[in-house]
């Protein structure tokens, strides 16, 4: 039998290195049975602040499950099956950006990556305001992971 190699843990820089390459990852929340809510999101990795922000509206279930434990970690894969890193902490909920421009308006805007950023930024803060949009912050207190160092 040959030995293969194992997938090795991932340093700290390593770990906010994955998340701000990536730009999608799974959501995991806890929903009121204690099971886990997982969805796929597009996030933005403040690595100096150590905060995952996304956009979603104030309607959605996410929303509802953070409010009421706000438990949650995010999921985001490497370049193989087995690299990873996932995100844990608490997280809070914005108020919902009430008019163009405002204070959670502007952080909306700071998720967008820079490649598809709006032509028409009022336009873009009034449809977000529309929307009733949010920030989900994730303050990270947990990293971890693995990469797996193998070719082909």
């Amino acid at each position: 039998m040959t030995q293969t190699p194992a997938p090795r843990p991932l340093s700290d820089e390593a770990l906010s290195q994955l998340l701000g390459t990536q730009q999608f990852g799974t959501l995991a929340t806890v929903k009121r049975n204690g099971r886990p809510h997982l969805t796929t999101m597009l996030y933005h990795w403040d690595p100096e602040a150590r905060i995952v922000r996304f956009s979603t509206t104030a309607d959605r279930v996410k929303v509802r499950q953070l409010r009421h434990d706000p438990k949650a970690a995010l999921h985001v894969q490497g370049g193989n099956v087995w690299s990873f890193a996932v995100a844990e902490g608490e997280a809070e909920v914005s108020d919902v950006t009430t008019v163009p421009g405002d204070e959670v308006g502007r952080e909306l805007l700071g998720i967008v990556p820079e490649g598809a950023r709006p032509e028409d930024e009022a336009a873009f803060l009034e449809q977000l305001v529309a929307e009733r949009r949010v920030v989900v912050r994730l303050k990270v207190d947990r990293l971890y992971g693995t990469a797996l160092d193998i070719d082909g």
